[in-house]
Order: C-alpha cells, then structure tokens, then sequence
C-alpha cells in the first residue's frame, strides 16, 4: 500500500475507496498543507440517489471529515442531456420542473451524510456546498462555447473512452446530444476551479476519461493544476452491481424504501463483503471491522446487524435504525 502524508489519502486508502489518483504525490502534498475543495457530480434522474451512489457519498464524508471542503454538483444542466457512460440507451429527457423537485428531494439525504453552511451564510472552511450546474451551462452560447473551448477536445480521444466503445461496439445509438456530455463534464471542473478553487473531482472509475478530459482543460484554458481520484467500481462477491436487488434499486430517500427494507438489505449482505461493506459505508474504527469480519459462523451474522444498524442510522438516522432491528 502507498504511504501518504496526507490524511486525505490515508483515509481513503487505508478505507478501499482509491482506484486511480492523477499525479498522487502532488495531489497528497497539497491536501497536507491546505484545504482542499473537491466535487463528485450527480444527475438528478430520479427524487432519490439509490445505493450505488453511496460509495460517492461515503468518499465526500471522508472529505470532509479529513478537513477538506465538499462540493456536491447536481447536474441540473447536464441532466438535460444525459450520460452515455456504459448506458446501453439514450436516457429519456426530464422537465426543469422535475429536475428542480428532483434535487430538493437529494438534497434532503446529503445532509444526513455531510454539514453544510447554514443557509445565507458562507459557513466554516470545510462546509459543504450543493451547486446546480444550470447555473453556468444554461447561460453559454453556443458559438463561442465551440471558439473557445472546442479546440482542446480530440473527437479521436472522446471515441476510444470505454463508455462511448461500448455503444458503438454494440451499433447502438449515441446521439450528438449525449456526446457532448463529456465536454460538458470537463467545462463543469473548470467552472469549479474558477468560481470555488475546487481542485479535485472524485468519482466512479467509469468516470475517468471524463475526469481527465476536465483536468485537461483547466490545465489548458487557465494553467491550473488540478486532480482526480476514482473508486473501484464496487460489485458483491456474486458479481452483481452494487445497489441493486431482485425487487429493484435501493434507495436512500425514505419516501421511495422504507427504513426496514433499507436495513434488511445490509442485513443481507454476503458474508464475503461484510468488512468491505463496514470499512466503505460505516464510520467504525478498522480495529472494530477487523475484529467484526474475523467473526465466523454466526458471529458473522451480529457483523451484518452491526452493518445493517451503522449504514441505516447514517442515512435515516439511529431512531429509524432501532426501528428497523426489532
């Protein structure tokens, strides 16, 4: 395992969240001298993220809790474009008004996970912040978007990125509306370089040439240095995607699951992904997840009520947990 100075990195490595760091010992040297703004982007699809975001949410926690500041961007601008990322179709187009409800409704779980600057003020340093990207992409023009910021975009790139193979690969199609997600995408980090210092994107390692494509851009545009950090794209050990179950997605907002679905689906957590699942989505102290995925037979089963009652009082709260355990 690499050894950092940062606390930042330390965290998440020592925690499982770090696939791949542009430029790591640059980026482990800024975060320990100073505090360190970084952003993870979410589409407001739906009034609810469901499980398979919260690993994003849990490395945003780990953020802030190692003294750095996170930005949560929703995608109300690209939302109304919609991300080819290893989608096998064109996502269907959503109203302002959706969007808007949709991430009121996020919104509402992110403050159980992060502390945010109370509302009219700037806050404390390391307070989070929840932007709407609409907000800048809704006021480009079209030409000079294409004069200025076109030319550090090769197309021959943009096609060998894995999510647009994958459509392609499969003569499925990608419409010109969705190829320029990725443009936008990267235009969203230089925005939060130059309206908030934020000098790191975070995200899913199906993210990566879309982080690369933003740090680019700054790089080029402004001469700023900025990085990525991705996290292994998280499966059970059957190899099924994480969030999903036979009677549909988990989510997190109590209005689309109740809590005691919520908790019974870490109550069934392979025996496998308890201390993966303790270190990623918990706050415990790795000496108690060590002692807890050491535990076999049915002590592995008081593991999985541990996990079961951590995951579910961090996301609805410890009341809603007690709750859901009896």
């Amino acid at each position: 395992m690499t050894e950092y100075s940062s606390d930042l990195l330390r965290l998440l490595s020592s925690r499982g969240y770090i696939h791949q760091v542009t430029d790591a010992a640059a980026l482990d040297a800024l975060a320990a001298k100073q505090v360190v703004p970084a952003y993870i982007g979410f589409d407001p699809t739906a009034p609810s993220l469901h499980v398979g975001s919260l690993v994003q949410i849990m490395l945003l926690r780990r953020l802030q809790q190692s003294g750095h500041k996170p930005i949560v961007l929703m995608g109300g601008g690209t939302g109304k474009v919609g991300d080819p990322s290893f989608k096998d179709e064109a996502r269907k187009l959503m109203t302002e008004e959706t969007i808007a409800a949709n991430i009121a409704s996020i919104k509402t779980v992110f403050e159980n996970f992060l502390t945010f600057a109370p509302e009219g003020e700037a806050g404390a340093p390391t307070d989070a912040v929840m932007l709407d990207n609409a907000q800048w992409l809704d006021a480009l023009e079209y030409l000079p978007f294409l004069r200025d910021y076109g030319q550090h975009f090769s197309v021959n790139r943009m096609l060998s990125f894995d999510s647009v193979k994958l459509r392609l690969d499969r003569e499925q199609s990608l419409s010109f509306l969705e190829f320029n997600y990725m443009i936008l995408q990267a235009y969203d980090f230089l925005e939060l370089s130059r309206r908030h210092a934020c000098r790191l994107q975070l995200g899913g390692s199906d993210q990566w040439g879309n982080i690369v494509n933003g740090i680019e851009l700054s790089r080029r545009c402004d001469g700023t240095e900025v990085y990525g950090i991705t996290t292994p794209l998280i499966t059970t050990a059957d190899g099924g995607k994480m969030g999903k179950t036979m009677s549909g997605a988990v989510w997190l907002n109590p209005e689309q699951l109740p809590h005691y679905d919520y908790w019974q689906f870490w109550r069934n957590t392979d025996d496998r992904d308890v201390g993966r699942f303790l270190r990623l989505f918990t706050d415990l102290p790795l000496e108690e997840v060590a002692r807890l995925e050491a535990l076999e037979g049915a002590g592995i089963n008081d593991a999985k009520k541990v996990l079961a009652n951590e995951a579910t009082a961090m996301c609805r709260g410890r009341a809603a947990a007690e709750e859901a355990s009896e």
